[in-house]
C-alpha cells in the first residue's frame, strides 16, 4: 500500500504534518509549513489539534489558521482553552476559527448559540486591544439575528477605550455602513401562476 499523500502537493506525506506543525515556530520555515498545512486541509487537522497545545504561540496560531479554514468539531475543546491563552494574537486567532463563517471551507462550523456569547463577552471584557477589534469583525455580521450581539456591539462602540475597536463596533451597528449592508432584504412572494388546461 503506498503513503497517503496530499490532494494539492503529492509531495507531502501524512507523517510529514507534525513536522509541518513544528515549522510553524521556526521564522524562516513558517510560511511554507503554514502552505502545507492549508494544502493539506483536513488530512492535517490531527497534526494541528496537537499544535494547539504547544508552548510557542507562533505555532498555536498558525494551527488556529488552519482550523479557521478547515474546521474540525473534535478541535472545539482545544479551541476553547486558547481563548483563555496569555498570547493576545492566540486569543484573538482562536477566536477567529471559531466565529468567523466566511472562511470555512469544509461543512463544521461551530454553533452560533456557543461562540457568539464568548466572542461578545471577548469584546466588552478582553485587555487586548487586538482582542476587542478581532471580535468586532466576527461578531458583525450577525448583528441583525441576535439581540445580543448588537448590545455588545454598542457597548464597545460607545464605551470601548480604543478608538479602532469603537470605530469598528460603529461599523456593525445602527447607522453604520455595514450595519445598513447587512439588513435582511423582504423576501419577494413570486405569484402563484396556475395553468388551466383547456
Amino acid at each position: 500500500m503506498l503513503p497517503e499523500t496530499t490532494q494539492n502537493n503529492p509531495e507531502i506525506m501524512i507523517e510529514d504534518y507534525p513536522r509541518l506543525v513544528e515549522d510553524l515556530a521556526v521564522k524562516h520555515r513558517a510560511k511554507q509549513a503554514l502552505r502545507g498545512l492549508m494544502a493539506a486541509g483536513s488530512l492535517a487537522t490531527p497534526a494541528v489539534r496537537e499544535g494547539l497545545h504547544h508552548p510557542e504561540p507562533a505555532v498555536r496560531i498558525g494551527c488556529c489558521q488552519v482550523l479557521d479554514h478547515f474546521m474540525d468539531e473534535a478541535a472545539l475543546p482545544e479551541l476553547l482553552d486558547n481563548l483563555h491563552h496569555e498570547n493576545e494574537t492566540v486569543r484573538a486567532w482562536a477566536m477567529h476559527a471559531l466565529a468567523c463563517d466566511r472562511c470555512k471551507e469544509g461543512t463544521c462550523r461551530p454553533g452560533e448559540d456557543e461562540v457568539l456569547p464568548i466572542a461578545a463577552e471577548m469584546l466588552m471584557h478582553d485587555e487586548s486591544r487586538r482582542v476587542r477589534q478581532m471580535a468586532a469583525g466576527v461578531l458583525g455580521p450577525s448583528v441583525h439575528r441576535r439581540s445580543d450581539v448588537l448590545r455588545a456591539l454598542e457597548y464597545a462602540r460607545d464605551h470601548d477605550p480604543h478608538p479602532v475597536v469603537r470605530k469598528i463596533a460603529g461599523w456593525y451597528t445602527p447607522g453604520g455602513p455595514i450595519y445598513k449592508r447587512l439588513i435582511p432584504k423582504p423576501s419577494r412572494v413570486r405569484s402563484a401562476i396556475t395553468s388551466v388546461s383547456p
